[in-house]
């Protein structure tokens, strides 16, 4: 299905300059006097792992999205399209089969070729131990192998999101060699263009080209079509401090700099070509996860207070300044999207501190404190938490806000001892079950109730998308009454590469295959 209502993930705003004679600013370290065939990458931290099943953080998925790859991806439009497997799968007329061919001649990194049973294999350790492969696990029936290159997906009942899952970097269905798994993952041996060299925590992570890829034949479109390592090795630098990073794009030092906070923009712009602004309209949306499972947001009144308390429109002026990065507004999906809905939406942005209060003292809050995780690695998640706990002070909840670097709060996040809400972001995809992960089983949050399964069963099996756009209404009326989360509204993204950087494609998890050094 076409999804024209999204915006280009990340769009080109400013051009790219003629390359000047001074380009080695551009490079990094002492090789910036001659040719370099290897990119600079800063991120906004360390990834907690490397393991592309274990976190669906963007930042693990958009280093090791280089290295492992999924039966399917999606074009510049948000399409599935076929990655590894050859074509789209053969859907039995009950909608409970899929019959899934891979292409011929898939080398792994290992140098032998890839087959069904790695597959299988890591489709089943997905479903065992992603957030969101959890969740699809619940759907499947059965996976097996059908001749060596033939993988048979068998559902309990229809499940219209399974191919887009497949496909989402975040979370991955990477698939990898059977040989190599193991818990935790030791190898990362993928199919991938780059494969996996060295990692020093807190310097590097090394990817080097895979010289035996099997790209396929069609054109490059999005993360689908021909994929090709024509970087030799790429370097993906932690780099936490946001005004380092906007430092180090100016100065050349970086060939990419991620997630840059608003206020660098005008400084980008004006640069005189020494890196390239790119402004990512509808990006994603922050969102508040609560604790449902333990700690005085397990009680539903209280997470219905906070939801009262809080004035997501403040929160998101706080959080990007510029009116130009965000817009407050309740429905979860844009105006034009198949899922466009206003149902519930009379709870967003109340900013009510007396209401909020009556509605706390009826459930019984009795000043337990509200423990805020948050992260400056990302300075809207930060500058978003300290008003949150000022509103939430203003509605007599008592708040401690708790500031750890963004490792250890993916980390923390999986205790549900220790947290009552925790602030991150998603990006805003065409498929509802793609994001947030709290729609699934299992991730923190840990949401889980009758109103939920029954909503979201109804979803899920849908298979008329005019049909499940109506159904999603249901689905986000069902998180309004029971805020296991709160949709802050919508933000534009910053990022910046240096004009050596060509043929950069803006992505919402960015990707350097197709790119070179000029």
């Amino acid at each position: 299905m076409s999804h024209a209502f999204l915006l280009a993930r990340r769009t080109l705003v400013h051009g790219a300059v003629a390359l000047a004679a001074g380009l080695g600013l551009a490079s990094t370290g002492a090789l910036a006097q001659g040719p370099r065939n290897y990119a600079t990458l800063a991120m906004v931290g360390e990834p907690q792992t490397l393991d592309p099943m274990a976190s669906t953080a963007d930042l693990v998925a958009t280093i090791m999205q280089h290295v492992f790859e999924t039966l399917y991806t999606f074009d510049a439009r948000w399409n599935v399209v076929p990655m590894l497997a050859e074509s789209q799968p053969k859907v039995s007329a009950d909608a409970r089969t899929y019959e899934i061919t891979l292409r011929k001649g898939i080398h792994l990194h290992s140098g032998r070729e890839l087959n069904a049973e790695d597959v299988v294999a890591s489709l089943q350790r997905w479903i065992e131990q992603s957030p969101r492969g959890k969740s699809v696990g619940q759907e499947v029936e059965k996976i097996s192998t059908k001749g060596a290159l033939g993988v048979v997906i068998q559902l309990k009942q229809p499940y219209a999101p399974l191919l887009a899952q497949l496909a989402l970097p975040s979370g991955m269905a990477a698939i990898m060699a059977k040989e190599s798994i193991a818990t935790p993952l030791a190898s990362f041996v993928g199919t991938g263009p780059y494969r996996f060299k060295e990692r020093k925590p807190d310097a590097y992570i090394l990817l080097s080209r895979f010289d035996k890829y099997s790209p396929r034949a069609d054109a490059a479109n999005g993360y689908g079509g021909k994929r090709e390592a024509l970087i030799e090795e790429l370097r993906f630098v932690p780099v936490p401090n946001t005004s380092t990073r906007v430092e180090g794009a100016l100065a050349g030092q970086y060939d990419f700099a991620d997630l840059l906070p608003v206020e660098a923009y005008s400084r980008l712009e004006k640069s005189g070509g020494k890196t390239v602004p790119f402004l990512t309209p509808s990006f994603g949306f922050p969102y508040l996860v609560l604790n449902t499972k333990e700690g005085v947001a397990a009680n539903q009144g209280v997470r219905q207070a906070i939801q009262a308390a809080i004035g997501e429109g403040e929160m998101l002026a706080a959080g990007f300044g510029d009116t130009r990065f965000f817009i407050a507004e309740g429905n979860h999906f844009p105006k034009g999207s198949p899922f466009y809905s206003t149902a519930g939406t009379e709870h967003y942005n109340q900013r009510d501190a007396k209401a909020a209060k009556a509605v706390a003292e009826k459930a019984g809050y009795k000043g337990e404190p509200v423990r805020v995780m948050a992260s400056r690695q990302y300075d809207f998640h930060y500058n978003m938490a300290l008003l949150l706990a000022e509103q939430l002070k203003r509605a007599g909840f008592k708040v401690e806000l708790n500031v750890v670097d963004w490792a250890t709060l993916v980390q923390r996040r999986n205790d549900a001892r220790l947290w009552d809400i925790y602030v991150t972001h998603s990006g805003q995809f065409p498929e509802p079950m793609l994001s947030p992960p709290q729609l699934g089983e299992g991730a923190p949050g840990w949401w889980s109730s009758t109103a939920k399964q029954q909503a979201l069963a109804a979803f899920n099996r849908e298979p008329d998308p005019a049909k499940r756009g109506a159904l999603w209404g249901k689905v986000q009326q069902v998180v309004y009454d029971e805020v296991p989360y709160i949709n802050v509204g919508k933000f534009n993204g910053l990022s910046a590469a240096s004009p050596a950087l060509a043929n950069y494609k803006p992505s919402a998890w960015p990707f350097f295959w197709n790119t070179r050094i000029q």
